[in-house]
């Protein structure tokens, strides 16, 4: 097989490895399973349209990533991934784990962009640009919302981890500025990817 197709692959292979790792004595089983339902919903996604739709390397690597940071917070709960470093070098106040997690999630808008204009959804590369940054503000926003109700219907220190506000009250506004910008920057990466294709 070509290098380059085995590359999702090899991905996935590092997913399933971390998966174990991750499940093995989790600080909540409760939030683990909670935080690694959209990592089986997206490894599922893929791997059943892989023969129909193979994404850019780039693509997929951008999802392999949010999927290990999402891995790794589901093991810990995301307030107390050991993040200290960051924290301390940036003199933050709160473990910002979770907000690297929105950006990428952000970035994955590339595969949107990608998507859109690959099928032919819009009609010029900047449109399908845009689709991917629209698509992913819309996702922000919904998330939060379910982040909200679950911790409501919860109730419980689980609702609570999953919401990962860790008393700030202007934490729903921050993710999604968080995914905004990274949104910003995968579609960015699109247009420059799209562009050197076309030189």
């Amino acid at each position: 097989m070509n290098p380059v197709k085995k590359f999702p692959f090899a991905l996935l292979g590092i997913l399933s490895a971390l998966t174990v790792w991750s499940a093995c004595a989790p600080f909540d089983v409760q939030v683990w399973w909670t935080e690694m339902a959209s990592v089986f919903f997206l490894v599922a996604l893929f791997t059943l349209t892989y023969k129909k739709f193979q994404f850019s390397n780039l693509s997929y690597f951008v999802i392999f990533f949010f999927c290990v940071l999402q891995i790794i917070g589901a093991h810990y709960t995301f307030e107390r991934v050991p993040f200290d470093t960051i924290t301390q070098l940036f003199g933050f106040e709160r473990n910002h784990y979770d907000r690297l997690a929105h950006f990428t999630i952000g970035v994955s808008g590339l595969l949107v962009s990608e998507f859109a204009w690959r099928k032919k959804i819009v009609t010029s590369f900047k449109c399908a640009a845009l689709f991917g940054i629209i698509f992913i503000m819309a996702l922000a926003n919904f998330w939060e919302l379910v982040e909200w109700i679950y911790a409501e219907v919860d109730g419980g220190s689980a609702g609570l981890a999953f919401l990962g506000s860790q008393g700030d009250i202007w934490d729903a506004q921050k993710d999604m500025l968080m995914d905004t910008l990274g949104a910003l920057l995968g579609c960015g990466l699109f247009i420059y990817q799209f562009a050197r294709k076309k030189k």
